[in-house]
């Protein structure tokens, strides 16, 4: 009987992170959550930061159950989410803080950059949306708050580069993370150099991009003695919505897919980036993606909303009706909200749902605003955010459609919100298009994916996707 090979993947979000084995069985992937543990924010000075000393302790942790189980991974690589970075000094050290991509301090910053370089040469250059949070706006906060540490840096590395680092000693900067910096030249897929130097960061801290794929090492012997094992580390689409979309069980070479989680991220692969007038005005989107695909799509808000009042519900919001033995799970959510018959919406894709202070009272005060009916309960606030998510996946969709030139007929949900089952309805419904909902745990999927099509386990992304399909299913909902 063959050995079983068994591949690792670190799938952070910005609510959790998970550590999923995988091995194949009768042709089939069958996936393993080992561990699970909690992310979020801390505020340091006033700032949102990452704690990455205690997310990597956890990634640790999580290796370590691998032994435990007996399941050595042939292979590991980790996956978060985009655009924040870690400065090292010379000697390797971390400098400063990590910051968080919902911090203030990018605040105003764009217009700094857009006086060195004009808005939309930055978009014709680079293909990334405007996002305040971008990375070439945060390096711009940096730069006139922070500035010795600019100075005094001699490597940057996004978030899981420095993960990677921690495990390998190896600093390599990933392809699909880096695309979203906003300092990625579109057509040729390296850093702008030029561009870095008009806006003045350091040139030093970009080096050669290494793409989805590649092995990049083995473990630390220190790493080695914590975790009792070796295995080569493997570089996924370290950008979370890159591992995503590789996972979306199509054998059609142009689909319309959602990544659906924290985000929902609505987009189409291309062979080519579209850095046009038209879809800067549309506010799309070109990150790179596995083997030189560009995810051609439309940041929206996405479950985020849901997430942050679930967490307001469970940490004692008081409403009328209110009991104290409610359910607030997100299942339960969305169930309820189908029941209620509030007719209320909001722009969901608005700024001011990015990080307010009460996302409760900020979706009563939009639907306030515009003369709407106010939502009370838990259930009634829900199925408000759900329709207007639905609306906002409708608008992208019709969006898509005229700038491609091409008709979908169905949509592709992955990630977390393809289990909402009222949300997948409504938006069959509210779009007039076919729902295929799942993977669930699309990233996972599609970061395994990449280290076993390099371990030769499939030939291409196409024989992965067929096999995701087989492996997991989809569930259909009609218009």
């Amino acid at each position: 009987m063959a050995e079983i090979k068994y591949y690792l993947a670190v799938d952070i979000g910005a609510s959790s992170g998970r550590h999923i084995l995988s091995h194949m069985e009768d042709g089939r992937m069958v996936n393993e959550e080992i561990y699970r543990f909690y992310n979020g924010n801390d505020t340091v000075n006033g700032h949102l930061v990452w704690d990455t000393d205690r997310i990597f302790d956890e990634i640790i942790t999580g290796m370590k159950k691998c032994a435990e189980l007996g399941k050595i991974p042939t292979s590991m690589g980790i996956d978060t989410w985009a655009v924040d970075y870690v400065l090292l000094d010379k000697d390797d050290r971390r400098i400063g803080q990590c910051y968080a991509y919902r911090d203030s301090r990018t605040q105003g910053m764009d217009d700094e950059v857009y006086k060195i370089v004009p808005e939309n040469e930055l978009y014709a250059r680079t293909g990334i949306q405007k996002a305040i949070f971008n990375t070439v706006f945060q390096l711009m906060a940096a730069k006139q708050e922070t500035p010795a540490d600019l100075e005094n840096a001699a490597s940057m590395l996004m978030v899981p580069d420095y993960f990677h680092f921690l495990l390998t000693g190896v600093k390599a900067q990933e392809y699909t993370n880096a695309s979203t910096t906003g300092l990625v030249n579109a057509a040729t897929g390296q850093w702008d150099t030029e561009l870095i130097t008009k806006l003045g960061y350091p040139k030093r801290l970009f080096e050669t991009l290494s793409m989805p794929g590649t092995v990049i090492g083995v473990l630390k012997l220190d790493i080695r003695d914590k975790v009792g094992f070796d295995c080569a580390v493997v570089l996924p689409a370290t950008h979370d919505t890159g591992s995503a979309v590789m996972s979306v069980p199509s054998d059609a070479d142009d689909t319309l897919y959602i990544s659906s989680g924290t985000w929902s991220l609505m987009g189409t692969e291309r062979k080519e980036a579209d850095c046009s007038d038209a879809a800067m005005k549309a506010n799309f989107t070109n990150e790179g993606g596995y083997d030189h695909r560009y995810r051609f799509l439309k940041n929206i808000m996405g479950l985020w909303m849901i997430q942050s009042v679930k967490k307001e519900f469970e940490t004692g919001y008081r409403y009328k009706d209110f009991t104290g033995d409610e359910d607030y799970g997100f299942g339960h959510l969305c169930d309820m909200a189908a029941k209620e018959s509030i007719e209320s919406i909001v722009p969901a894709n608005d700024g001011r749902f990015l990080s307010p202070m009460s996302m409760i009272l900020e979706v009563q005060r939009a639907c306030g605003e515009t003369e709407q009916q106010v939502p009370e309960s838990p259930w009634e606030i829900a199925r408000v955010i759900y329709r207007s998510l639905a609306v906002c996946y409708k608008e992208a969709a019709e969006e898509i459609e005229q700038i491609t030139g091409k008709h979908y007929d169905a949509i592709n949900i992955v990630g977390g919100g393809s289990n909402a089952v009222w949300l997948n309805e409504l938006t069959a419904s509210v779009t007039g298009k076919t729902v295929l909902a799942g993977p669930g745990e699309a990233t996972a999927i599609g970061n395994l994916g990449a280290q076993m099509i390099a371990d030769g386990v499939f030939k291409d992304l196409f024989e992965f996707r067929r096999c995701v399909r087989e492996s997991f299913g989809v569930k259909e909902y009609k218009a």
